[in-house]
């Protein structure tokens, strides 16, 4: 199994980290990706990655914070990426629901870390949030633009991959159109959620597992924090979705599905 998306970073596990992902290796978890959600936030993620061999990182500037995307900060990741455990460039993306920064700086700061993803021919981890009321003007809301803008930017060339994907079919088609992996996590488990019909249309070869903790554990513990041993629930409900594959067979071909997106065969 792989945790694709964890921010172990996070204050959080401040009390236990380093159980909760010993806790991991020792549940079956064999990589867990720690997310950068800002500079900071990079830079703890990389400095976990050196610690333990099995985590890995990505760097990037969440939308929440795409006001703080100077030049600066820009150069700051460019130089941490190019460490060998920088697998991605994210989460970057747009976010439309709490709008924490105006949603023309959100563009441009996505479209900047593109650019860098392209330069240094690396991955990204892309964020998508719906608006909290969907009137009628909003309809295209962050999915539509943020697939908009992929298709604008040529990231073929780089590929990636759609983090916590809530969107609807139309949008995920337009998704693995562009080669991107669509990416779930404990929200498949819930009894209503929509999830489990997307996961169902798309071609196993394309999905990735996450746990996004501490946020969204699965239905045992919802609620409560997540962590990455979790990640085990999300490979469970897609053996059921694919009821022609067993656990055993979901887990090798996500996890094969991860090492090919990110390279981690060869880091």
């Amino acid at each position: 199994m792989i945790d694709t998306h964890a921010h172990l970073d996070f204050s959080q596990f401040d009390p236990d980290r380093e159980k909760i992902i010993f806790e991991a290796k020792a549940s079956g978890v064999k990589r867990i990706i720690n997310i950068g959600v800002d500079l900071k936030s990079s830079r703890k993620s990389l400095e976990l990655a050196k610690k333990y061999p099995f985590v890995y990182a990505t760097v990037g500037v969440h939308p929440h914070d795409a006001k703080t995307l100077d030049d600066g900060v820009l150069k700051n990741l460019e130089i941490l990426a190019q460490n060998e455990k920088v697998v991605a460039i994210g989460e970057i993306g747009l976010d439309f629901y709490r709008n924490l920064s105006p949603k023309k700086i959100q563009i441009e700061a996505f479209e900047k870390q593109i650019d860098l993803a392209k330069k240094l021919n690396l991955p990204i981890v892309v964020h998508m949030r719906m608006p909290k009321v969907k009137r009628h003007q909003e309809i295209r809301n962050a999915y539509d633009d943020a697939l908009n803008i992929l298709k604008k930017n040529d990231v073929q060339k780089i590929g990636g991959v759609l983090h916590c994907f809530s969107g609807n079919q139309k949008q995920a088609n337009f998704g693995l159109s562009l080669g991107f992996y669509l990416s779930f996590n404990g929200t498949l488990t819930y009894p209503k959620s929509k999830a489990k019909d997307i996961a169902k249309n798309t071609p196993i070869d394309f999905i990735l597992t996450e746990t996004d903790c501490p946020y969204l554990s699965p239905a045992p513990f919802r609620g409560k924090r997540n962590k990455p041993s979790y990640v085990r629930f999300v490979v469970e409900k897609l053996s059921e979705i694919f009821s022609d594959s067993s656990f055993q067979e979901v887990e090798e071909i996500t996890e094969k599905n991860a090492f090919n997106l990110f390279g981690l065969g060869n880091r």
